[in-house]
């Protein structure tokens, strides 16, 4: 009992990390996702704009409204909807996308979520 009680106390942490997925979420395949945001320019409502290439590039460009400029880095697509981004700078971060109805969506480990505006 004591052990259950410690894996229990354990596992805590890594549920914080949970993205917050709607019942009305659909999380897309490893092909489908690729497929989707390979190679293509994803905005995002604020007019921000992120681009992952086929060769594990990885470019964010914020909206000139929130003073421009580009972070870049590598990107690692998983199967399970995740998106893992190393930048330049060090950093590191993952986040997740779902389908929202016919909308892609951005799912952040903290909760937020940004809809993309357009894919082009």
């Amino acid at each position: 009992m004591k052990i259950a009680s410690l894996l229990i106390v354990l596992a805590v942490p890594a549920m914080a990390q949970d993205y917050a997925i709607r019942d009305s979420d659909s999380v897309p395949t490893l092909a489908s996702l690729s497929d989707t945001i390979l190679d293509r320019d994803l905005e995002y409502f604020d007019g921000g704009i992120s681009r992952y290439n086929t060769g594990g590039d990885y470019a964010w460009t914020y909206a000139q409204n929130n003073g421009g400029g580009v972070h870049t880095g590598t990107h690692d697509i998983q199967d399970n909807g995740i998106v893992c981004v190393t930048y330049d700078a060090g950093p590191q971060r993952c986040d997740m996308f779902v389908m929202a109805g016919d909308r892609l969506v951005l799912l952040t480990d903290d909760g937020q979520r940004y809809p993309l505006r357009d894919i082009r």
